[in-house]
């Protein structure tokens, strides 16, 4: 059983860590986890932490002088004075069982990333099922490009942060906003953008109800003196914000009344080009180097948000723009048998059918995906919509559901995805062989995508890719 998130609020935090030195994070390895660990140890705590397997993510902690264990054990705990933990790990885990009998203060990540964003005046939140490393990626852009110098805390990696995070001086402060086990509850926005709300998370959450009162609380914490930026062509969220007293910018495409919304789109080979239209009139034009409809609401959203920062119409532009993309969101790898090749990290039915519809765009040969399933509760709840929303691919390699905190008890495999969706579809074992399914396919002018949330990564190491 996974570990609760706690609900210190940032003043008993305050007050448990007044005479803290070190911290401890047990799942150091995450992105968010990661990026808080180099946060503390800019702020001058000894920082050491624990996770599975040894990644980049880890090596970089390393190379830092932050202390990184491989496996948990108690011994790995000693000597630390605090404890920051992700709710991934279980209630048995031994470093968290050694803070908890020491009473030794244990703050979930997301109550610590409330905690670390007060001392900013402007927090700027990006929640949503689908479309959150991009559009925080995309403000990332805008504000870095611009000067404006902001703290950021992303779940994806960017070139122009050489990382997940960076730490500036100014007033603005953007980051992620998780709402898996309702973590984005202990965020404290001032500006709280909504992209999108679908049923998702069945592990947590029972129905679309549960998760649009929980997006409703999330908003509510700006406050009547904050901002709600949110997507007004989708009524899930604006049934959520029904009762927000704040002020609320909207955005989108189809709605007119949007008080952001795109216009004059066109397309070429799946990338998008629109005209910005802010209160009825003309604010920029945009021309994204991304490709997928979907991240015309992502830009919108960011541009949104900006925009409350101060940031002018032309800056906002040029930073759209200049967005080639956060790392495993349609990142390009290399060409395999004269085909382009990218990794995606879609795991989700709607975002997984975007996506390719993007992917579609760039081929002028076949679409081919290599998918792995994310977690056994996700895919037992969606499998229809699973097994649609491949349908724009001319050939579908699946691999093992990656089980993450779960463990298969639910009768669904990847075997039986591929059976259910037909003769385009195959099941891979491994993923070297998937690897060689996939370059069996591949021919000049077709694309693949290998796609999803666990480790599918793994694929690329058996791929012979071209020298470019």
């Amino acid at each position: 059983m996974s570990v609760e998130n706690t609900h210190f609020g940032s003043a008993e935090i305050a007050e448990l860590l007044k005479d803290c030195k070190s911290i401890f994070f047990i799942g150091i390895g995450g992105i968010n986890m990661s990026s808080l660990a180099h946060i503390s140890h800019n702020r001058g705590y000894r920082v050491g932490g624990s996770d599975r397997t040894e990644t980049e993510l880890t090596r970089k902690l390393a190379q830092r002088g932050i202390r990184v264990n491989y496996g948990h054990s108690e011994d790995n705990a000693r000597g630390y004075d605090a404890f920051v933990y992700t709710v991934a790990i279980s209630e048995d885990n031994p470093e968290y069982v050694y803070a908890r009998k020491n009473g030794l203060p244990c703050i979930s990540r997301a109550d610590y990333l409330g905690y670390i964003m007060t001392r900013y005046k402007r927090r700027i939140g990006i929640a949503g099922m689908h479309g959150k490393s991009t559009c925080t990626s995309m403000c990332a852009e805008i504000l870095i490009e611009c000067g404006s110098d902001p703290t950021v805390l992303s779940g994806a990696e960017l070139p122009a942060m050489n990382g997940a995070y960076c730490v500036g001086e100014s007033d603005n402060f953007v980051f992620e906003a998780c709402e898996y086990m309702d973590s984005f509850l202990d965020f404290n926005p001032t500006v709280a953008v909504i992209l999108n709300i679908e049923l998702d998370h069945v592990d947590y959450f029972s129905d679309i109800e549960q998760i649009k009162r929980s997006f409703a609380r999330y908003a509510d914490i700006a406050g009547k003196d904050g901002y709600a930026v949110y997507n007004a062509d989708d009524k899930d969220v604006i049934e959520a914000l029904k009762d927000f007293e704040g002020e609320r910018v909207s955005f989108g495409i189809e709605q007119t009344g949007a008080v952001l919304r795109a216009e004059n789109i066109t397309e070429y080979y799946g990338k998008y080009s629109f005209d910005i239209i802010y209160r009825e009139e003309f604010f920029c034009h945009v021309d994204l180097r991304t490709s997928g409809y979907h991240n015309i609401y992502n830009a919108l959203a960011a541009a949104g948000a900006c925009l409350l920062c101060g940031i002018c119409a032309q800056d906002i532009a040029k930073g759209l723009e200049g967005f080639c993309g956060a790392c495993r969101r349609m990142e390009y790898k290399g060409s395999v048998g004269g085909a382009e090749v990218y990794d995606d990290y879609g795991h989700h039915p709607t975002e997984i059918a975007s996506t390719l519809r993007g992917a579609r765009g760039l081929a002028r040969g076949k679409l081919i995906c290599v998918y792995q399933p994310h977690t056994y509760s996700r895919t037992a709840a969606l499998i229809e919509d699973f097994i649609r929303c491949f349908d724009i691919c001319d050939r579908v390699i699946f691999v093992d559901i990656y089980a993450a905190r779960e463990k298969d008890t639910l009768g669904v495999s990847s075997a039986l995805l591929a059976e259910r969706v037909g003769d385009r579809a195959g099941y891979a074992e491994s993923f070297a062989e998937a690897a060689k399914m996939l370059e069996g396919e591949l021919c000049v002018g077709d694309v693949a995508v290998v796609m999803g949330a666990g480790d599918v990564y793994k694929v690329f190491e058996y791929l012979t890719f071209s020298e470019e």
